[in-house]
């Protein structure tokens, strides 16, 4: 007896019909479509706002390392290998060494302003890059540009005068993100959409 109720029972369980299978199917299918063109352009987007991110906090550590060490500390970037790096002066030594690891952009993410013709507002004058790299002696680094700090946390030009004209720009083509640095040594991190140029504060 308690076995024919749990056949009856059991017969009475349906499974999914074909219409119902087809529905689930055709309902994945439209998720995954719209799902996958999308998938490459947002994974580009973290990794273009990744390095945005690092590059300001970069520039930040640059800063405190300076105050830090009673010396100058820089951003070093080379803009042809598409990589940056912190610096800071050795006194003793008199020369520039590396403190910390050299961090390389993923493509297609590089350093550039993309269609962007004008600076963040209240930021540079002009757009442009951080200005060439000097060596040990004295002499301009080509493809290099250096965000500096003297030993007070103000960011200074190759002549050691404070500048508020520094700034770091990277784009993937798709979007433009600015590292800038104020006279007294306040960074601010940007972003505008490459087409239509509208800078916004992150």
């Amino acid at each position: 007896m308690n076995f024919r109720h749990q056949r009856d029972r059991c017969g009475n369980q349906r499974g999914m019909s074909m219409l119902e299978m087809m529905l689930v199917v055709g309902i994945s299918g439209v998720v995954t479509a719209i799902a996958i063109p999308a998938g490459p352009t947002a994974v580009r987007g973290y990794k273009l706002a990744g390095h945005a991110q690092a590059i300001s906090s970069q520039v930040s550590l640059a800063k405190m390392r300076a105050a830090s060490s009673f010396s100058r500390a820089r951003m070093y970037v080379d803009f042809e290998l598409g990589t940056y790096r912190l610096e800071v002066w050795n006194k003793t030594a008199s020369t520039w060494t590396t403190d910390g690891p050299v961090e390389q952009l993923l493509q297609p993410i590089g350093f550039g302003f993309g269609a962007a013709g004008e600076p963040p507002p209240d930021t540079q004058g002009v757009i442009a890059q951080p200005a060439p790299c000097l060596d040990a002696g004295g002499a301009a680094i080509p493809n290099s540009g250096c965000v500096m700090f003297n030993s007070r946390g103000i960011p200074i030009d190759s002549t050691g005068a404070a500048t508020g004209a520094n700034a770091v720009y990277l784009t993937d083509g798709t979007a433009v993100y600015a590292t800038t640095v104020s006279a007294t040594g306040m960074t601010q991190l940007w972003w505008t959409p490459n087409k239509v140029i509208s800078w916004v504060r992150q």
